[in-house]
């Protein structure tokens, strides 16, 4: 929100250093941009009078101005100007003077442009007639009339011929741009900054005319209004009658331009000087073409199309509110007028439309039609929809005071569920508590009224009712923001916060905390890699062309081919660190990543995709293989609280050895198998594609759903009070049959006094057949009320062999 210093001193008398009052705004509450000057670098320009153009006699695009500047003689001036005209009044850059620029068609020179006398095709030129963009006014905001040439200065100027133009037109002013919170509609205008600032350095609220002369007819003899929606919370209606479409005066024009609006005539002028008064937008329509003379606000058809003011037609969604007169529509409720009931020069009849309108209708029409205007922004906040009334009467008044038509009694006035202020109650003893201060009673009361809210009540209890506009005061905490920020939050005092409570942190936080310090007591180093991936990447490690790990989440704009998708597997990026330190000779490496993956929703594409912590392993050199990796897993996996692990060979996974690679199975709560990752050596295909000499050794896990297995409860047992025995067997199987199959039969044939079992040797050769190999287990034997005797032992132990010989045909090794 441009505030204008000059504008926000007709309202309210602030008379401070600039400084000190934009130091003061902050520090209560209203957050600012930026503060600019303006009016500066303009040195030696006067306001001039064109009293006579004549045709260059050697160039056809030239003219030759007699400019009158106050002197004795006029000063002659050569232009290729097309807008001037005689009687005209300008500004004249005279002989060394100086201007911010860019002149005409030229780059912005760095500290502004120095105007000299000289000749143009012989004809002597005593300066230069001055466009707005040349004295530092941006295209955007330039008049209309002059936006693209000589800045054609509305009304008389003959008082101040010769005068400085930045003293004659009070250019010098300070352009302040606030940030306005969202929960604040009522700051988006001049009238609620000008209530800020008196509130804050105490002084008084001057608030505009708006009362007209009464007439002998009435605008509801004109038109009629139909409300047939309820997201229009009122329509109000005025009629301007012998309306003469023109320049706004300077003084109009000037407030707009500080505000950053282009002056355009006087009636859209005035409309938009209002909504930046009162903050409530409104619309001029020309009466001529509203059908029926009658106003129908209803919602649009889905399918229907419109041009809006800016020229485009557009496709209008069911749910947009639309004006519309008894055949058509003629307007973008809260967003845009029409092109078909624009205001154009000879129109007569004006109706003035003052609307509020639900917020959250507008913001969503304004989202479908990618449509944003300085109406709409007020409106998506929310406005009071007592302001209607105000505003409208308000430009009644100043197209009385600017003589430009004649305005009709009253107004057609739709207003269903008129909204009434809400009183809060607040405690003098709780603004204290939460401040940590000791505010009076008396002092907050003061507080409160100067931001024009009524406080009653007695003792302790305040009940304050703020007026309708201030539609973020619902509770008692907003009352005690207010008398802070009137306080002055830089006189709060310092206090340190008060909390019982101990902060902890998610299980899986926790636990990934916990992985991290393993892994490095482990000799692993942690790497983070690129969230990156797409199909060549994938391509690269092997994956299948139909498997999940190809649902990549695509980016709309990516960087490039190899950033187009998020990550599915961590297992490319541990790829890439392994290739490029064995590139640099680095003999040994052990590495870890424990990062997010992303994946597509697959049961509701419309759904945000799958985010998932999953973690890498990796390594590669001397005396690392297959087992260092499982040993690594397993101690981990148990110190996390996952300690009945199963490796299941997996022979169809192309990124790993078909015969070097296991799924990682344990069971949940309800005894169901669950994956918990894969882990092997790296298919030497892919090892040559990422350049790794050696054997590596990789694994991916699902974190999340080690996280959600994890049980980390400790339970404590006596020592038992009996001792063990052990007895060892080896056994001659194929070479194919698994170690986990031959423990399983070992613990189910072994009943309740089998303890423990530990393979401890494997052996291939000499005295082996070829395609066998020997396993030798060590079995703990051990009852908890009594001593074992020999007998017992062997008699379960003689079980366990039976068994072993049956499943497995093992052949039992004597010796």
């Amino acid at each position: 929100m441009l505030v204008s210093l000059n504008w926000l001193k007709d309202y309210t008398d602030v008379n401070v250093p600039i400084e000190e009052f934009c130091n003061r705004m902050i520090m209560s509450g209203s957050d600012m941009e930026t503060c600019d000057e303006l009016g500066t670098g303009i040195e030696g320009v006067v306001v001039g009078r064109i009293d006579k153009i004549e045709q260059h006699p050697d160039a056809d695009k030239l003219v030759v101005c007699q400019i009158n500047v106050g002197e004795d003689e006029p000063l002659q001036i050569v232009t290729g100007a097309t807008n001037i005209y005689e009687g005209g009044y300008c500004p004249i850059a005279k002989h060394n003077s100086h201007i911010p620029g860019p002149l005409h068609g030229q780059p912005k020179v760095e500290g502004g442009v120095k105007i000299t006398k000289g000749k143009l095709r012989g004809i002597v030129s005593n300066g230069m007639m001055c466009g707005p963009q040349e004295l530092g006014i941006e295209d955007k905001i330039a008049p209309y009339i002059s936006k693209d040439g000589i800045w054609m200065l509305p009304g008389n100027w003959d008082e101040h011929l010769g005068e400085d133009f930045v003293e004659a037109l009070e250019l010098h002013d300070y352009a302040i741009d606030f940030c306005i919170t969202p929960n604040r509609p009522d700051c988006l205008c001049m009238l609620g900054m000008a209530k800020e600032a008196a509130a804050v350095f105490e002084e008084r609220m001057t608030y505009p005319e708006n009362e007209c002369e009464k007439t002998d007819e009435n605008a509801s003899d004109y038109i009629s209004v139909e409300v047939r929606n309820e997201n229009c919370l009122r329509y109000t209606a005025r009629v301007i009658k012998d309306v003469k479409i023109e320049q706004s005066p300077w003084w109009l024009q000037q407030r707009l331009m500080a505000a950053g609006m282009r002056p355009i005539n006087n009636m859209v002028d005035i409309t938009n000087f209002v909504m930046m008064e009162y903050g409530q937008p409104l619309h001029a329509f020309d009466i001529r073409s509203v059908a029926g003379r009658k106003i129908i606000v209803d919602v649009a058809k889905d399918g229907d199309k419109f041009t809006t003011l800016d020229g485009q037609e557009r496709d209008i969604y069911s749910d947009t509110l639309m004006i519309n007169d008894a055949e058509k529509p003629i307007g973008i409720a809260g967003i845009m007028g029409g092109l078909n009931s624009e205001i154009v020069d000879d129109t007569n009849t004006v109706l003035v439309e003052s609307a509020c309108f639900h917020k959250n209708s507008i913001h969503r029409s304004m989202k479908k039609l990618e449509m944003r205007t300085e109406a709409s922004a007020r409106y998506e906040r929310g406005l009071d929809p007592n302001l209607a009334e105000a505003a409208a009467d308000r430009v009644c008044k100043l197209v009385e005071m600017l003589g430009c038509g004649k305005v009709l009694n009253g107004s057609v006035d739709v207003y269903h569920n008129p909204q009434k202020p809400v009183t809060i109650s607040c405690r003098v003893s709780k603004v204290n508590k939460v401040l940590g201060t000791d505010i009076p009673r008396e002092e907050m009361e003061g507080y409160l009224r100067r931001l024009d809210m009524q406080v009653e009540g007695e003792g302790d209890i305040m009940l304050v009712t703020p007026p309708t506009v201030r539609q973020d005061m619902k509770e008692e905490i907003d009352c005690v923001e207010e008398i802070a920020r009137l306080y002055g939050f830089d006189n709060l005092p310092l206090t340190l916060p008060k909390a019982d409570t101990v902060g902890t942190v998610s299980k899986s936080w926790g636990l990934r905390d916990m992985t991290r310090n393993l892994l490095c007591g482990m000799g692993l180093n942690e790497i983070q890699t690129y969230s990156f991936s797409n199909n060549k990447i994938l391509d690269n490690i092997g994956i299948e062309e139909d498997s999940w790990e190809r649902n990549l989440v695509e980016i709309i704009n990516p960087m490039g081919e190899e950033t187009a998708a998020m990550r599915t597997l961590l297992t490319p990026g541990m790829l890439e660190v392994l290739g490029r330190n064995y590139a640099r000779n680095i003999e040994r490496v052990g590495a870890y990543e424990l990062a997010l993956t992303f994946m597509n929703n697959l049961m509701d594409p419309k759904a945000l995709p799958i985010e998932s912590y999953n973690l890498s392993l990796g390594l590669y050199g001397k005396d690392e293989d297959f087992f260092t990796l499982k040993g690594i897993i397993s101690t981990m996996l148990e110190r996390l609280g996952i300690k009945e692990l199963d490796f299941v060979a997996e022979s169809d996974y192309k990124v790993y050895h078909p015969g070097r690679c296991a799924r990682i199975i344990t069971k949940d709560a309800n005894g169901q198998e669950v994956e918990l990752g894969i882990m092997g050596e790296v298919h030497p295909d892919v090892s040559e594609r990422y350049g790794i000499g050696t054997r590596a050794y990789i694994s991916e896990l699902f974190f999340d759903v080690i996280v959600e297995l994890s049980n980390r409860e400790i339970l404590y047992h006596q020592p038992p009070k009996y001792p063990s025995t052990s007895r060892d067997i080896a056994m001659i199987v194929d070479e194919d049959l698994q170690v986990r199959d031959i423990e399983k039969v070992i613990r189910e044939s072994g009943t309740e006094i089998l303890r423990d079992v530990k393979l401890f040797d494997v052996y291939r050769g000499q005295q082996v057949d070829e395609g066998k190999k020997s396993v030798a287990f060590s079995l703990t034997y051990r009852h908890d009320e009594k001593t074992l005797t020999d007998e017992e032992t062997d008699g379960v132990h003689s079980k366990v062999l039976e068994a072993l010989k049956d499943a497995f045909k093992a052949v039992i090794r004597e010796s």
